[in-house]
Formats: C-alpha cells, sequence, structure tokens
C-alpha cells in the first residue's frame, strides 16, 4: 500500500483541511498599505523619526520587512506616506461651520479639530512632530499645507478678508497655541476636552484684546466678536 509522502510507521496521518492550516490574512493593496501606514504613524507619533526603523514598522504592523519596502521603498516614502495620510484626514475636518456667531462658529471647528486629535492621536503627534520651523523639505510643505489650510478656515470663521500684519500674527499664534494644547491633552489628558477648548475660544479673544491695543482692525474685530473697545 502506498503511504503519503513524510508518513511514518505507528504516526497517524491526518488529512490537511482548512482548519489544520495556518490562518492568513488575504487583504487588499489599500488595505495592507493603510495597515502600513497606520503602525508607521504610532511610531512616528510617539518617537523621532531616526529612531523608528522598518524593521519596528513591519513589526507592529505584523508584516516582513521586504513587503515594508515593496509597498514604500525606503523608511522616508514610508514617513512622508504616513504623514500625508494624517494631513489629509485632518484636512477633512477642517470645513467651515454655520452661519451662526462668529466665536460659536469658531467653537464648532474647534470641537471637529479635537475630534480628529481625539480620534488619530498617533497621526496628530506623528504629523506635528514631523513638521519643526523653517523645515523646507516634503515633510514640512506637508505640515506648513495643514496650518495654511487652518489659517484661512479661521479668517472665514472670523469673518476677515484680508487681515493686517499685527491681525494675521494674532491668528496665527492662536493657530500654534492650539497645536501645542492638543499635543499636551493628548500627553497629560489631566482636563476635560470641553474646558480646553473653551480656554481655547476665550486665548483667541485674549489675544485679540492685545492686539487691538495696537492695531485698529483686530480692535474692530474684537468689539465685533464681543462688544468690547480696547481701554
Amino acid at each position: 500500500m502506498a503511504h503519503p509522502v513524510g508518513y511514518q510507521a505507528g504516526c497517524t496521518v491526518l488529512p490537511v483541511t482548512e482548519t489544520t492550516r495556518p490562518a492568513r490574512r488575504r487583504l487588499t493593496v489599500d488595505r495592507r498599505r493603510e495597515e502600513l501606514i497606520a503602525a508607521a504613524l504610532e511610531l512616528f507619533g510617539g518617537r523621532d523619526v531616526e529612531h523608528v526603523s522598518i524593521d519596528d514598522v513591519a513589526a507592529r504592523a505584523g508584516a516582513s520587512r521586504a513587503l515594508v519596502y515593496h509597498y514604500f521603498g525606503g523608511k522616508q516614502e514610508l514617513y512622508v506616506a504616513a504623514l500625508r495620510s494624517a494631513a489629509e484626514r485632518l484636512e477633512s475636518r477642517l470645513v467651515p461651520q454655520g452661519d451662526g456667531r462668529p466665536l460659536e462658529d469658531l467653537a464648532t471647528g474647534l470641537a471637529s479639530y479635537f475630534d480628529f486629535v481625539e480620534q488619530h492621536a498617533a497621526g496628530y503627534a506623528a504629523l506635528l512632530r514631523g513638521g519643526p520651523a523653517g523645515r523646507a523639505d516634503e515633510v514640512g510643505e506637508i505640515v506648513d499645507g495643514v496650518r495654511r489650510r487652518l489659517f484661512l478656515l479661521v479668517q472665514r470663521q472670523m469673518r476677515v478678508t484680508e487681515p493686517s500684519p499685527v491681525l494675521r500674527a494674532t491668528l496665527r499664534s492662536w493657530i500654534a497655541s492650539v497645536e501645542t494644547a492638543g499635543l499636551d491633552w493628548l500627553e497629560h489628558r489631566d482636563m476635560g476636552r470641553a474646558e480646553l477648548e473653551r480656554l481655547l475660544v476665550e486665548h483667541m479673544t485674549a489675544l485679540l484684546g492685545v492686539a487691538a491695543r495696537h492695531d485698529g482692525e483686530a480692535a474692530r474685530l474684537l468689539h465685533a466678536l464681543t462688544g468690547d473697545r480696547p481701554g
């Protein structure tokens, strides 16, 4: 009687069935790419890029080193793709709010912004860690693109068409405060999100109060928002 290959006397040969084969996940190209990017964002969100390797990303995603190279070519390409993915998701949240009062619209916009911060914490952290001031390469362009989009949104929410130099600097300072506050909140989580959002709205009016003492346009905007006139 012929025996299967690998047969040994006294051993029971079990048929190979679907239940005895190791389970293998079959993912589409897009889904596998998304998993690799998600793993990369988790790692880049917690460490400087120099301290993350392709092997780290592969291990986090449950993939091979060769597969990461197949999809992205190298660590820099993966890094850029990961940050671009985070930027696109954040920018999708940066849409004009309703036609209510400017501060109400600003508060609604902040809530949408912090929805992203909370739901995509690793991507948010990686995005901001990847964009130091003055960086002119592709990574810097990605981060600057998000900031430009956010600045234009804030302009619209504040009903500002062409800001004066003082007002432009004030709005950009506020955006930097929002970014820093978001990172701090993710790190500590020792205050409520709603409280943080209210704090940042009040921070806007405080900054405008200072700017109003130096600039007529800022003074007019502050009065339109709160009815206050600079002393």
